[in-house]
Formats: structure tokens, C-alpha cells, sequence
């Protein structure tokens, strides 16, 4: 644990340190990950002497048959340092609408939002969301004569009082300019990851020779020079050719993905992004790399939702083309996939409480937006494993 972690866990909810009591709003379709968040910090809450069974708060946003809906807040907020809890890319929820089952939508998860905002009615000391998966994050830039849903969303929020905004891996970061003056922080979960891939793979080579990243398109080529950048190792790119002479569901659809960098020849890969939605593009990555001899293919993304289905990524499972997805818990994963031999979560939990705890304590998180030291030990500790592993191979 780093210093960072020491500071925080020994001044967690000490009245003299703490901004306002801890509350937290858990939004319907987030109760798993929330749940996982509040045991986090009852834990450290009672390790620090404090009595206390939960931090959640009873809240819910009933729907009459005509799909009207409300937002009711069952206890007091005064005073409270509120923490909104929110999916909006939990598709499973349903509610009634003219005796039918609707599910819901992104607009729906973020109009419940809006709904126990306003039920607070302005009395927390702060309100703050967490919303891993931004709204209308992925149009993040007009073309055309086009919304800017994500843009727009953050200064509605703004205008009803939120004072924080903790998203993940935001798909263009640039959104927050549109609210200079509210907080907003774009965690990135790297750490979590890699640790989650090393302890999987456990024969798994971090060097150059033995491994390298992949960016799956410009897009992602940020995220994916970090982690080439932390793990010394060699990093590629593909772009996407695309027709412009025609434009398919709102895009220019993809002709080829063509190939930069260098030899990917018997190296295990490792393809970062922030979605997985179809997956096609990820797939038609990995039989590219596998065509061209790559050992194994691990793709990561902090969101994946495999919107068509998992059966092509069974196929490819199969025929050796995919080695791991590694995906969070930050949004709503189904049974189906939680339950494949290719899949690998990432637990982000604990990562959220740390958050949630250093900002209700006014404490500084530049350390948890930057895990570049941590990551770098643990490298080095899987890299100390291996010399190990080879001198007792060459003792005997």
C-alpha cells in the first residue's frame, strides 16, 4: 500500500478531517458496484473506531403505467456530502410503461439522476456523481448539425448543483471543458488491470521481446502509449480506412484496419480501449495479429458490453485467435458474460471508495489519477518472479 493509501485509510472519517457526513445515493441498476463500494468504507470506517453499518441512503424513483416517473429520497440529506451512484448503461432495468416492460436507456438512468437531485432539494453540503460511464460520452464532437449530448449533460448539472463528477476513462477527456469551473476527474483504471492480467497469466513476460502494446485505432493511442510508456516495452497502432463515400447508423463505415509499427512475430499483445461494443473491431484486430504471428491476444476495455452478442468471441476463443478480455465492473455485465473462460474482471471498487473517501476528507487524489508508481513496482516485482523462476530452473 502506498503513501497515499497509508495517509487516507488512517484519517478515514475522523470528524476533525471529514467535509460533512458521508451519504451515499445509489441510482436503480449501480446497487452491485455501490454495495461493493459502501463495504469498502464501512470496513475502514469501523477500523478507525467508528460505529456505523452503512453509508448508503434509502432512495428510489417510482413509475406510474404512463412511464411518468418521480424521485424520492427517503431520509434526510442536510448537511450530508452526497455521493450519487449511477449506471447509465444498465440496459437490464425495466419499469412499466402502458402495460408493457420498457427497459431503460441512458436518458432514462440520467433523468432518475436529475429526479433525486432535485429530491435533495438543495439541502447537502455537496453533491457530488460518480458515473464511470459518461452520458453521451461517446459524441464527444460535432460534426454536421449535431448534439453535444456530453457537453451538454455536464452543465445541466452544474445548473442543479453538482460540484463533482467522477467518470472513468472518458471516451474524448475534453468534455470538461465545457464546465471549467465544477470538478471533474477522468480516472483511468491501469493499475487494476495489468495487476488483474499478471495474476491471471501468472507466465505472462513483460519485456520487449516477449510483449508489446497495441493501439486499436488513433482514438485510443493516448491510453495505450501510457501503458507501452510504464511497461518498456515496443507499441503498434492500427487506423481504420473507411468509406467516405457513404455513412452507415451516423459513421463512415470501416473498409480495412491497417497495420503500423513493428514485428509482432511470437510477442504476446495487449490491445487497450475504453468500449467494447460489438466487439468487431477488436476481433478483426486479433485475427490480424494472429495472422501475422503473435503468441497470444489479450484485449482490455474498461467498458465492455459486447452489444451483439458473445458468440463471436466464443469462435474466436476457440480457434486460439483470443487469448483474455479483461473488462470492469463499472457498468452492467450479464451472467453470460461474467460466466465465459475468456472473461476477466476487473474489480474497481475499491478504487472508487479511495476516491470517495480522499474527497470527503479534502485530501489531495493526484495519486490515485497517476498509478504510475504502482504499476511500476509491480512490474518489477513480476520481473524479480521471473529471474527467480530462471535461476532455480538453471540450479537444477
Amino acid at each position: 500500500m502506498d503513501m497515499f493509501m497509508e495517509q487516507t485509510t488512517q484519517s478515514f472519517f475522523s470528524p476533525k478531517n471529514r467535509v460533512a457526513p458521508l451519504g451515499i445515493i445509489t441510482l436503480e441498476g449501480a446497487e452491485e458496484l455501490a454495495g461493493k463500494i459502501d463495504a469498502h468504507l464501512v470496513r475502514w470506517a469501523r477500523e478507525s473506531g467508528m460505529e456505523v453499518d452503512s453509508f448508503l441512503l434509502k432512495s428510489n424513483c417510482p413509475r406510474f403505467s404512463s412511464g411518468d416517473a418521480k424521485g424520492i429520497i427517503e431520509q434526510t440529506v442536510r448537511g450530508y456530502d452526497l455521493f450519487f451512484v449511477v449506471d447509465v448503461g444498465n440496459y437490464s432495468q425495466t419499469y412499466p410503461y402502458f402495460g408493457k416492460e420498457n427497459h431503460m436507456s441512458p436518458d432514462d438512468h440520467f433523468q432518475n439522476l436529475k429526479r433525486l437531485i432535485q429530491a435533495a432539494s438543495g439541502k447537502p453540503h455537496r453533491i457530488n456523481v460518480i458515473m464511470p460511464e459518461l452520458y453521451g460520452g461517446r459524441q464527444h464532437r460535432r460534426n454536421y448539425r449535431e448534439s453535444l449530448d456530453g457537453a451538454f449533460a455536464l452543465q445541466e448539472l452544474q445548473r442543479m448543483g453538482v460540484q463533482n463528477v467522477l467518470t472513468f476513462d472518458a471516451h474524448d477527456p475534453r468534455v470538461q471543458n465545457a464546465v471549467p469551473l465544477m470538478g471533474f476527474d477522468n480516472l483511468m483504471p491501469s493499475y487494476q488491470v495489468l495487476k488483474r492480467m499478471l495474476r491471471s497469466f501468472p507466465d505472462l513476460i513483460v519485456d520487449r521481446d516477449e510483449f508489446m502494446v497495441i493501439s486499436p485505432d488513433e482514438g485510443a493511442l493516448d491510453r495505450n502509449m501510457f501503458y507501452a510508456s510504464v511497461m518498456e516495452v515496443e507499441m503498434g497502432m492500427f487506423y481504420k480506412r473507411r468509406d467516405y463515400s457513404r455513412v452507415v447508423d451516423g459513421r463512415n463505415p470501416i473498409v480495412a484496419h491497417e497495420y503500423l509499427g513493428s514485428d509482432v512475430k511470437g510477442k504476446d499483445v495487449f490491445v487497450a480501449d475504453d468500449i467494447i461494443s460489438s466487439g468487431e473491431s477488436m476481433l478483426d484486430i486479433a485475427y490480424n495479429v494472429k495472422k501475422r504471428g503473435a503468441r497470444r491476444f489479450f484485449a482490455f476495455a474498461t467498458f465492455a458490453i459486447f452489444t451483439n452478442g458473445l458468440d463471436s468471441f466464443d469462435k474466436a476463443c476457440k480457434e486460439g485467435i483470443v487469448d483474455g478480455v479483461f473488462g470492469t465492473n463499472l457498468t452492467y455485465r450479464t451472467e453470460e458474460l461474467k460466466n465465459r473462460p475468456w472473461f476477466y474482471e476487473v474489480d474497481v471498487s475499491k478504487y472508487v471508495s479511495y476516491y470517495i473517501s480522499a474527497l470527503n476528507h479534502d485530501m489531495a487524489i493526484s495519486a490515485l489519477i497517476d498509478p504510475h508508481q504502482k504499476i511500476t513496482a509491480l512490474l518489477e516485482k513480476r520481473r524479480e518472479e521471473h529471474r527467480a523462476a530462471q535461476h532455480q530452473q538453471l540450479s537444477f
